[in-house]
């Protein structure tokens, strides 16, 4: 009986550790290389789940490609309404008419990072994760400006 106390004492000892980890779980600031570890290492996106609304290889247009897949964390996924989460992040893999991944790039909301364009930090990544536009690139801020009201985002629909 002893040894079963333990046993139970140690294992809930263990999972505190575990969920005091992941509470503590430290978000990067706007650096692409900190984002790019962060979404590879730390919490792999590939283990993200998609808009509920635009799910798998989706066809894409320019400046992004013929075909994309987009992933989406927890606290992008789980905002109701827009604006989304601070710390809600967005990841398009962005692929040519055979499937090959060409681009990454990535959507992450920072509070304070830059309001009056929704807080977003855009970074365009190679496949190898090396950042070649990042920040607020007027591009990015265009095009997903149109659908300010839907806080950027836009190949997703909130209800």
């Amino acid at each position: 009986m002893k040894k079963l106390i333990i046993i139970v004492i140690a294992a809930s000892f263990g999972l505190g550790l575990m969920i005091q980890a992941v509470a503590s779980e430290k978000m990067p600031g706007p650096d692409p290389a900190a984002l790019w570890n962060y979404i590879t290492k730390v919490s792999p996106y590939k283990n993200w789940a998609f808009w509920p609304d635009h799910k798998g290889l989706q066809k894409g247009r320019a400046p992004h490609g013929p075909l994309h897949r987009v992933y989406v964390n927890d606290k992008a996924l789980n905002s109701a309404k827009p604006p989304v989460q601070y710390g809600s992040i967005e990841v398009k893999e962005n692929y040519d008419k055979a499937e090959n991944l060409k681009v990454i790039t990535v959507m992450y909301k920072i509070k304070g990072y830059n309001p009056k364009d929704g807080d977003w930090f855009w970074v365009r990544y190679t496949p190898t994760g090396k950042a070649a536009k990042f920040g607020t690139p007027k591009g990015c801020v265009k095009c997903h400006g149109a659908r300010a009201a839907n806080d950027f985002i836009l190949v997703h629909e909130f209800k």
